[in-house]
């Protein structure tokens, strides 16, 4: 069962891949891709057995821009965000996952931000062009302050860019808590399984007012702790 639905998940990603390709090259203002990555992110979930409970979700405010703020612990949670994620949205993601063959292309023609987490000075574009994303296309903002997966129980260190990109934009945070994807893919042995997923989006954080490094410090602990706080309060339901 397992290699049945690897194969229909590449399949699957093979065809979603080169028409989001497609629409990342004839329509530069996205919103065919949108539509693409939201329709087809729900087959991925029903063929790998995945069960999503959004909770939150009045949080979030229609076609109103946000700086989303996610913790990360599975692949999974991409298809999960970008089904579920009421609000169409942008990734920032590590240029390493650009390269990839199909999604890594139509990543770079989507909407999406590419950022080099070890040259300050191309990160620092990113961010310019996600204040761009924000401000002038109106569109939110997607991040992953960890920088990677966590393979623990324990959310990885924040790091500030997201806090940083709220500040200079005064646009609210949303907390993003993903619970129950951890175990969804193995590696060994090799088992995709199939789960429930908790979704909760909380209530959004200002960010006006943050005039310097220690304060955007300070928000970033804030938007940790409540994330964090969600986790085990999730994952101690019975959905980690």
């Amino acid at each position: 069962m397992t290699y049945l639905k690897l194969i229909l998940l590449l399949v699957h990603t093979i065809i979603v891949s080169t028409l989001a390709l497609l629409a990342g090259l004839l329509d530069r203002s996205h919103k065919i891709y949108f539509i693409l990555t939201k329709v087809f992110s729900a087959p991925v979930l029903a063929m790998a057995g995945i069960k999503v409970k959004i909770t939150g979700k009045e949080n979030v405010i229609p076609k109103t821009p946000y700086v989303f703020v996610s913790n990360h612990r599975s692949l999974f949670d991409i298809p999960v965000l970008q089904r579920f994620v009421p609000n169409d949205f942008s990734f920032v993601f590590k240029k390493e996952i650009a390269w990839v063959p199909l999604f890594g292309w139509q990543m770079q023609l989507g909407p999406h931000i590419i950022v080099d987490r070890k040259n300050p000075e191309k990160a620092m574009k990113s961010i310019e062009k996600a204040k761009k994303m924000l401000v002038q296309r109106k569109i939110s903002v997607l991040l992953f302050p960890e920088g990677t997966r966590s393979k623990t129980d324990e959310m990885l260190p924040f790091k500030r860019g997201a806090f940083h990109l709220a500040a200079q934009v005064g646009f609210p945070i949303i907390p993003v808590t993903v619970s129950g994807t951890k175990n969804l893919f193995q590696k060994k042995p090799f088992r995709i399984n199939s789960g429930k997923v908790t979704l909760n989006f909380d209530k959004p954080i200002s960010a006006d007012n943050i005039n310097s490094r220690k304060e955007e410090l300070e928000l970033m602990q804030k938007v940790r702790d409540i994330i964090s706080e969600n986790y085990k309060e999730l994952s101690s339901a019975g959905n980690a």
